[in-house]
């Protein structure tokens, strides 16, 4: 722990820390648990890149628009974060995953007159632009799929020949999409270490890349790494169903954007599943 985060927390709070321990996560910043001496915890972010005023600007938006328990936040500045302590672990469970479908249904009833939001985020590292347009398939042609395609041929990961079929992709892309009805609030980056879960019931979700988007672009975020599987879309799709083309080729589409975030962050090892994706639609 930097030694100017204790007294800077003990001045925020007004009162002496007990005890501050090393959390899991912290991919952005270091994350601590810092339990105070009336018997209070809370959980602080500090130092890293970023600036941790866009975090918390997600997590408020949250709590101010969406029934997601996102923790509220006590104090945020660029280098420090310090927001409620949830009770809970990243462990699902068949009730777990139904509450988290009911949650998340009414998450993304919540909508605006446009896709993206009033200003950019961040997922995971990586900035995440969102400025507004009228039209989701334009959105994530330009924002996600050619700004993300963008970085990672900077980063170096992505071969030109991918790149290239990527290309071909983004302009394919009016064919293979559809128009929502409307704009959905998505989490954005919504898998098993963001959502905190105690006696059945979905009591935190943390690290969110929000914005308004196509609502599939979580579900099918959701299907990519932990699958969720049936207890979780039961619950979600009594309030909202998909069609199975979203099983079988949108989410497929959608699921190109955290891949190529992936692909910057942790190298060639999601080469595979991008060739695997892109051959799927003849690119």
């Amino acid at each position: 722990m930097p030694a100017e985060i204790k007294p800077a927390i003990e001045g925020i709070v007004g009162q002496p820390l007990k005890t501050v321990t090393p959390m899991t996560g912290g991919m952005i910043s270091q994350v601590l648990r810092v339990d105070l001496a009336d018997g209070s915890t809370l959980v602080a972010k500090a130092g890293g890149e970023h600036d941790l005023r866009i975090e918390a600007y997600m997590l408020r938006y949250l709590r101010a628009h969406s029934p997601l328990p996102a923790p509220a936040v006590l104090h945020a500045s660029q280098d420090l974060l310090l927001m409620d302590y949830i009770e809970g672990e990243s462990q699902w469970d068949s009730a777990s995953l139904r509450h988290l479908g009911e949650l998340l249904a009414r998450c993304h009833r919540v909508t605006a007159n446009e896709y993206g939001l009033e200003r950019d985020t961040l997922t995971g590292p990586i900035h995440q632009p969102n400025t507004p347009d009228a039209s989701w398939i334009a959105f994530f042609r330009e924002r996600r799929l050619r700004y993300m395609t963008g970085l990672a041929w900077e980063s170096g990961n992505l071969p030109r020949e991918l790149e290239l079929r990527l290309g071909r992709m983004a302009e394919a892309l009016d064919g293979l999409l559809i128009e929502p009805a409307q704009p959905a609030l998505i989490h954005g980056d919504m898998w098993r270490t963001n959502v905190l879960v105690c006696d059945g019931r979905v009591t935190g979700v943390i690290d969110p890349a929000l914005y308004y988007a196509h609502n599939e672009m979580e579900l099918a975020y959701m299907t990519l790494f932990d699958g969720v599987g049936r207890d979780f879309f039961s619950a979600y799709q009594a309030h909202i169903p998909s069609d199975s083309d979203f099983y079988t080729t949108r989410r497929h589409i959608y699921n190109l954007y955290p891949l190529l975030v992936h692909l910057i962050i942790f190298g060639d090892k999601y080469l595979p599943p991008l060739h695997e994706a892109l051959a799927r639609f003849g690119f």
